[in-house]
């Protein structure tokens, strides 16, 4: 007999998963040593994202179940002010949900809500800590840059990369 496939679902944040999320951002930002002032884990949205991604400030954050329970999430929201280059946010995922291809999905759910905004680019930072996450941007066609963009505001990360939309 075959292992059920888990049931997995993508959905934008509400307010009674900001917990969860909060704490599954904190504890894979601490897996990979994303931790204090300048690491996304560390920013004062993480408490409440549900409040921080709204249609209002053109931004969305999706969290995946997977039979049911929270097991991360991904954002997308304008980078710093300018209105045509988005960013791609918060993209963690609890060890369980890894290699479902979860990550993808939510990954390209945000691009698709970027490119139905308008946005021209997406841009990420990251850490060079997290091959596998780098590994799946690169094959969704994002490519690397040699520093961050200047409206960047995670100084603690040492991957940075641009797709356009």
């Amino acid at each position: 007999m075959q292992p059920q496939q888990p049931v997995i679902t993508l959905a934008p944040i509400a307010s009674h998963q900001d917990t969860a999320i909060a704490q599954i951002i904190r504890t894979v930002g601490a897996e990979f040593g994303a931790v204090g002032e300048g690491f996304g884990p560390g920013d004062a949205e993480v408490q409440c994202m549900s409040r921080h991604y709204t249609a209002e400030r053109n931004s969305r954050y999706l969290v995946a179940e997977m039979n049911g329970r929270v097991v991360g999430g991904a954002g997308l929201a304008p980078l710093g002010n300018d209105s045509k280059i988005c960013e791609l946010k918060k993209l963690f995922l609890l060890p369980e949900a890894r290699g479902h291809g979860i990550g993808r999905r939510l990954a390209e759910a945000c691009l698709d809500f970027a490119r139905e905004r308008g946005f021209s680019s997406c841009y990420l930072d990251t850490l060079s800590s997290m091959t596998d996450a780098i590994g799946l941007y690169e094959r969704l066609g994002f490519r690397h840059l040699d520093q961050p963009l200047l409206a960047s505001e995670h100084g603690g990360c040492d991957v940075w990369m641009l797709k356009a939309l």
